[in-house]
C-alpha cells in the first residue's frame, strides 16, 4: 500500500455515516494507547453502544482476554486470535457463547505442531520471544517483535513470517506480534460468519453500515472489505506492509484516533 493517499476522516459523506449501524475495531494501538486502555477510548466505546451502535472488537489477541472482554467491556462481541472464534455474552442466560472456526480435537491437533514451530523460530531469530499472552492461547502462536522484547528490525519480522507460511502456517503482522494459525480463517471471514450467525445479517450485501478502525496489516483483509474503513494515525507507518490501507485516517493516533472515530459517527448521528 506504499503511496496510497489516505482521505482524512473529514471527507467521509455524512450521509454514509448517519447509515452506521456497528462499529468494529482492533485492540492494540487501535483501541489502547502504548498498550494501555484510556479512559477517552473506554468512554467513547461506552457512549457508541449507549447510543445503539453495535460495538465488537476483532483482534488477535488470545482467548482468555476476550473471555473478559465479552463479559465485562460494553461490547457485543468479540472476535479474537485473528479469527480462530467470536465470543459474546448472553446476558439474559448470564453466559458467555463462545464458537470456535476449528473444534477441540482439531485444535488439540494443531497445538503440537505449533509449538514445535514456534520453537525453530525462536532458535533462528536471536531477541524474539513467544508473547506473553500466548499461554491463554487456544488456537495459534504469536511471537513477541516489539511489546516485551526490544524492538527487532523489519528484516527478523519478515523472518519470523516467513519462516511460519514455509511451514503451512497462515502468517499475519500486527502492530506487536507475528501470529501463526493452521486454517484459511482470517479476521473478515469470522467476522462474517459472527454477523450471520448471531444477527442474520449478510455483512456481503450490508457492509456499507459498518465502519471498521485499525491500524496494523493484520486488518488489511477489513480494511478492504468495508468502504467505512478508517486507520488511526499511526497506521501511516505500516503502509508499506499493509496488502490494503484503509480508505479514511484519523487525525489523532491509537486510543485518541479511535474516539476521534467514534465521535465523528456519534455527532453525525445526532
Amino acid at each position: 500500500a506504499r503511496g496510497v493517499p489516505l482521505k482524512p476522516l473529514s471527507a467521509i459523506d455524512p450521509s454514509a455515516l448517519r447509515t452506521v449501524r456497528g462499529i468494529l475495531f482492533d485492540i492494540d494501538d487501535t483501541l489502547t494507547t502504548h498498550g494501555r486502555l484510556t479512559a477517552e477510548a473506554y468512554a467513547a466505546m461506552e457512549r457508541a453502544g449507549r447510543a445503539g451502535l453495535t460495538m465488537i472488537p476483532i483482534s488477535g489477541r488470545p482467548a482468555g482476554w476476550c473471555d473478559h472482554i465479552a463479559r465485562m467491556w460494553p461490547v457485543d462481541g468479540v472476535v479474537g486470535e485473528n479469527g480462530a472464534f467470536y465470543f459474546w455474552f448472553d446476558t439474559a442466560a448470564r453466559k458467555l457463547m463462545r464458537r470456535f472456526v476449528k473444534d477441540e480435537a482439531a485444535r488439540q491437533a494443531d497445538r503440537e505442531r505449533l509449538d514445535g514451530i514456534a520453537r525453530q523460530i525462536l532458535a533462528a531469530v536471536p531477541g524474539a520471544a513467544l508473547a506473553s499472552d500466548q499461554p491463554y492461547r487456544e488456537a495459534d502462536i504469536a511471537i513477541d517483535f516489539c511489546e516485551d522484547v526490544a524492538p527487532l528490525d523489519d528484516a527478523a519480522i519478515d523472518t519470523i513470517r516467513t519462516m511460519m507460511q514455509a511451514a503451512g502456517l497462515n502468517a499475519k503482522v500486527s502492530s506487536i506480534h507475528v501470529n501463526g494459525w493452521l486454517g484459511d480463517y482470517d479476521k473478515r471471514s469470522t467476522t462474517r460468519l459472527f454477523f450471520r450467525e448471531r444477527y442474520a445479517i449478510d455483512l456481503d450485501a450490508d457492509r456499507d453500515e459498518f465502519l471498521f478502525i485499525g491500524d496494523s496489516p493484520n486488518d488489511a483483509p477489513m480494511f478492504g472489505y468495508f468502504p467505512l474503513s478508517v486507520g488511526v494515525a499511526n497506521v501511516r507507518t505500516m503502509l508499506p506492509r499493509l496488502a490494503l490501507a484503509p480508505a479514511y485516517v484519523t487525525e489523532h493516533a491509537s486510543g485518541a484516533g479511535f474516539a476521534e472515530a467514534v465521535g465523528r459517527v456519534l455527532a453525525v448521528r445526532r
